[in-house]
């Protein structure tokens, strides 16, 4: 099977006379969604003898030659409009890739984006990467939000990327991020140990539920700065649900600065300032991975530095809570 990145064709088997053609291009595009083939009729980018097709329930023919045109490259930017196209490598070699995955850029492609991701540029620049999770998510081990920063591990062999998969399910890697947080904890360090679950109110985002409802979720939450009204804060996740730290943070009356989906209910003890940088995401960064090398089984860190952006608000709040 060729990847989406290239234009592909289908003749239709006589034994699939009446079938849908979105249900038909899911059997010849293994791995690839149907909302996203769905996405593409509706896009225009399939043609059925020559015809663009006009709908995805449209039903075959038997000897139909069906075109599926290459989605056109996509180009992710940062918050400040940047545009990203290469990848910040922070270490590789034959087992593994290290990255610092800028906020804005997508770990891989989606129903609505088809490329400019952390696996399309991962293979422009190391060549064809393993995929156990599907079309276009070559090498991808775990994955970021698109707003969040910092230190991801991709696997460049099979064998490797099956190794590290499997350290992140049974929660051997050690996750440290790093989070702006609106209001100061009355604790130093404090365990949130809170289930997750899909927000019933609004299906795209996630919610702490009662006992027994959601998923296991763990999190070790560390003040590192108090900034008069926010706080620097060390966020250890033991688990990996989608959205934990923000929904964790928000649940102990601590939301992420700048994050538009986890907010504070009503209005804020002490509102960012109008004068202070403007990020343009959520402040979160993944800033460290501890996990077994998977060539040599010996323990290994890697670190991402704090980026421009979440340093200036940083320094900023500093400044003002020495004022």
């Amino acid at each position: 099977m060729k990847p989406l990145s290239e234009t592909q064709s289908f003749r239709v088997a006589s034994e699939s006379e009446g079938k849908r053609l979105d249900l038909l291009l899911v059997e010849c595009l293994g791995g690839i969604s149907r909302s996203r083939i769905q996405t593409l009729i509706k896009a225009g980018r399939v043609r059925v003898d020559e015809e663009r097709a006009a709908r995805p329930g449209l039903r075959l023919k038997g000897g139909q030659e069906i075109l599926v045109e290459a989605p056109e490259a996509e180009v992710a930017t940062t918050p400040a409009g940047r545009p990203i196209r290469t990848l910040d490598v922070l270490h590789d070699d034959e087992h593994l890739i290290v990255i610092h995955k800028p906020a804005g850029l997508l770990v891989h492609p989606t129903d609505r984006v088809a490329g400019g991701t952390v696996a399309d540029l991962a293979q422009e620049r190391f060549g064809e990467l393993p995929e156990v999770q599907g079309e276009g998510r070559a090498g991808i081990v775990h994955r970021l939000d698109r707003l969040t920063s910092g230190v991801m591990v991709l696997g460049r062999t099979p064998e490797a990327l099956e190794n590290l998969k499997l350290q992140f399910k049974e929660r051997r890697v050690h996750k440290t991020y790093l989070a702006l947080c609106h209001g100061e904890p009355r604790f130093d360090n404090e365990w949130v140990r809170e289930p997750i679950g899909i927000d019933t109110r609004r299906r795209d985002r996630y919610r702490v539920t009662d006992e027994g409802e959601g998923r296991e979720a763990s999190t070790l939450v560390e003040v590192r700065e108090r900034l008069s009204g926010f706080s620097f804060v060390a966020a250890h996740p033991k688990t990996g649900r989608t959205h934990q730290l923000r929904v964790h943070l928000t649940h102990l009356g601590h939301p992420i600065v700048g994050d538009r989906v986890y907010r504070h209910p009503g209005a804020l003890p002490v509102p960012l300032p109008e004068d202070a940088p403007s990020m343009g995401r959520q402040a979160l960064h993944a800033a460290s991975l501890v996990l077994n090398h998977p060539g040599s089984g010996q323990e290994v860190s890697f670190e991402a530095p704090l980026p421009e952006d979440m340093t200036s608000l940083l320094e900023y709040l500093r400044e003002r809570a020495r004022a």
